[in-house]
């Protein structure tokens, strides 16, 4: 029997997997069509409405110290008020919306506000009609949405401007502020609210949307004014330096330092932020945030600063009480000091004080005026002028020259007689005896014979030669060696270089020497008789001598990030023996000549050198005005003569001449007050404690609740 071949049948249960797969698949396929093609814009839209978003909370930045380690800048508790805008595409109808709600709860400052910013708020406040009104269809045609709201705020007039009341203005400052954050980032709307801003706002939150109470914080100068300009300031960043800092890694609504040490050292007192990010959830009008994730924030590195802080109080009291005594100044009262430790370049102070003659402007701490302002320095600048001698081979250690009057052409078939104070002559005098009684006559030779211009008696001299060029670039040259009329490489974003004078003829080269033609800053002068008492190494001055870790306790210091060790900037052309004759001849003034009647029986043993400036003022009002003459007094020093340290730079201008009011010696009199202070103080210290008790605080009520600080 013949079998016939088997037949393959699909099970029935098969057909039915196979038939309930194609169901599946089919509904799969239809629920994906309907989700993007039906439901897709709805999607869109609930994804916008839930995103992830990440907050950077400013932290606190470095403490600042003293060269003790007493806290001299550190941060307060305050509070601020804060929008965080929760898209780039929220419209201005709404912030204006939240503006009008917070402005009542605020008192704002309305000085920033200014004329666009009310004509923006005048126009987001206008219904679409009214701007139809204000500017017609036809002018509008071809014009793309930026040239039509130009348009819109030129048309708005000044009646409509003037017609906004100072409530508005309270909401048109709350709404300039908030459209100048970025999305998801907090904008502070005002600093430092009082404690009934921070209840009444608290109450209303629930409808304030994305405003915010931020615990934030501030600068507290525990000393008051004192040094207070040079410690800097901090606020939001500079217009013109916002790139830079945004290609850092800053937001736009940053609190960064803006100025000097504040400036300076940012990346070092910048904190670490804090990092909160969440899920914003919107369902209608509702916004939910649910944080997900949160880095604290830590506060910025300190800084421990070379400044002595009791020795600073010291000088502005020594300044203030100097000055103020009486009136002996031809315009405004002010003076200038400088200490620092020749051997490192430590500032130890820096100090102003300026008095205005306009009784409309007030009295101020005016330290900044010490990097900043330039001045005739007189006879104080003669070391570099010896030392320039020297080096120019002009004269050497010992050299004898003839002081007398001396007459040189004027140009003009004339003569200028040229002499030291009071037309007085000395005779034959070698360099010691020229710095010890001050001698003009000497400095001048050098200054003439560098330019070949001299006989018997220098009548020969003609002006503005190629020989007298060439002798003012020598002398500038050699005086830069000391840092006088050049950049001192002190730690601050900006510090003067002083003013060359630009008449080059003999007459002036003669009065370079004497300190009477270009000027300097008192830095500069303090930094070259610090060159001069460190055996003519000088010494880049800094304000900043180590960086640390912050810690909780502000008793302690925390571990060195960084310890900046003195730098050397240069030594002068000079040998040892020359350096050491100028120095014999800084001793000599302090024991017989022109210092010697207020600092020959002192104990510390100074070594100085004094300087008058003779200076004309304009004085008088306008249609009135006169030139009268004043000195600008000046005084330069180090002690102990031996091994020093401490040197100084103390300038006092614009002095009413001795027969008109004037008083002398005021320079000698603030740097006695407080050169004897200081050898008193490391007198006691030597047997006493390894640092100097808390700096006295005249200007801060001891009664006063001491502030919160935060870390």
């Amino acid at each position: 029997m013949k079998k016939g071949k088997k037949k393959h049948h699909v099970p029935a249960r098969l057909n039915v997997l196979f038939f309930a797969v194609f169901i599946l698949f089919a509904a799969l396929i239809l629920r994906l069509g309907m989700v993007q093609i039906v439901e897709g814009e709805e999607y869109v839209k609930e994804l916008q409405r839930t995103s992830n978003a990440t907050a950077r909370i400013d932290a606190p930045r470095g403490v600042m110290f003293d060269r003790y380690g007493h806290v001299v800048v550190d941060n307060e508790l305050e509070l601020s008020i804060t929008y965080t805008n929760p898209s780039e595409g929220t419209s201005n109808a709404e912030l204006m919306r939240v503006a009008t709600e917070l402005s009542p709860l605020l008192e704002m400052d309305t000085s920033r506000v200014t004329d666009r910013d009310i004509r923006d708020y005048i126009l987001i406040n206008m219904s679409q009609e009214d701007r139809l009104e204000l500017v017609p269809a036809e002018e509008r045609r071809d014009l793309d949405n930026t040239e039509e709201y130009l348009l819109e705020i030129e048309a708005i007039t000044d009646e409509m401007v003037e017609a906004v009341s100072e409530d508005e203005l309270q909401t048109v400052a709350v709404f300039r502020e908030m459209v100048r954050g970025y999305a998801n980032t907090p904008q502070r709307i005002k600093r430092d609210i009082s404690e009934e801003e921070a209840h009444v706002i608290s109450e209303n939150l629930y409808r304030l949307d994305g405003v915010d109470i931020l615990r934030d914080s501030r600068r507290s100068y525990v000393y008051g004014e004192s040094f207070r300009s040079f410690f800097g300031s901090t606020g939001q960043i500079p217009r013109e330096r916002l790139d830079a800092f945004l290609a850092r890694g800053y937001d736009r609504s940053d609190i960064v330092g803006t100025s000097f040490i504040e400036a300076q050292y940012e990346d070092v007192l910048r904190g670490q932020k804090a990092v909160v990010e969440s899920v914003m959830t919107q369902s209608g009008s509702q916004t939910v945030n649910r944080d997900i994730d949160e880095r604290e924030g830590q506060r910025g590195n300190d800084l421990v600063l070379t400044l002595d802080m009791e020795l600073q109080q010291v000088v502005e009291q020594a300044i203030e009480k100097e000055v103020t005594n009486g009136n002996p100044f031809l315009l405004d009262r002010s003076a200038y000091a400088i200490f620092m430790d020749p051997k490192t370049g430590d500032i130890l102070s820096m100090a102003g004080y300026f008095d205005p003659h306009d009784m409309e402007r007030s009295t101020y701490a005016d330290h900044l005026g010490t990097v900043n302002k330039v001045f005739e320095m007189g006879s104080s600048i003669k070391g570099a002028s010896v030392l320039t001698g020297y080096q120019e081979g002009i004269i050497s250690p010992g050299s004898q020259l003839h002081d007398r009057i001396i007459r040189l052409n004027d140009g003009l078939g004339g003569f200028i007689e040229k002499s030291s104070i009071g037309r007085r002559t000395y005779g034959w005098i070698n360099d010691r005896r020229a710095l010890e009684v001050s001698s003009n006559v000497y400095m001048f030779e050098i200054g003439l014979r560098m330019a070949g211009c001299y006989n018997s008696n220098t009548a020969s001299c003609t002006f503005a030669t190629a020989t007298t060029h060439e002798a003012f670039d020598r002398a500038r040259y050699n005086f830069s060696q000391f840092g006088l009329g050049t950049e001192t490489g002190i730690d601050l974003p900006s510090a003067s270089n002083g003013f060359l004078g630009s008449e080059l003829n003999p007459g002036n080269l003669a009065d370079l020497m004497i300190g009477q033609f270009d000027t300097y800053t008192t830095l500069q002068l303090a930094q070259y008789v610090s060159t001069i008492a460190h055996d003519g190494y000088r010494m880049q001055p800094r304000l900043v001598s180590e960086i640390r870790e912050p810690v909780a306790d502000r008793n302690e210091l925390g571990a060195i990030v960084q310890q900046f060790e003195p730098k050397l900037l240069n030594r002068i052309n000079n040998t040892d023996d020359e350096i050491a004759q100028v120095q014999r001849g800084f001793r000599d003034v302090v024991t017989g000549g022109t210092a010697s009647e207020v600092f020959r029986s002192k104990s510390y043993d100074l070594a100085a050198k004094t300087g008058t400036a003779q200076v004309r003022v304009a004085v008088g009002e306008p249609g009135n005005r006169r030139v009268v003459e004043a000195n600008n007094q000046t005084l330069v020093g180090y002690a102990p003569y031996d091994d020093p340290e401490i040197a100084f730079a103390i300038v006092v201008p614009q002095v009413k001449l001795d027969n008109q009011g004037g008083r002398g010696r005021m320079a000698q009199r603030i740097a006695e007050d407080v050169l004897d202070w200081y050898f008193e103080r490391e007198d006691s210290m030597r047997n006493g404690p390894v640092k100097p008790d808390t700096p006295l605080l005249e200007d801060v009520d001891s009664d006063e609740e001491a502030p919160d600080v935060i870390e």
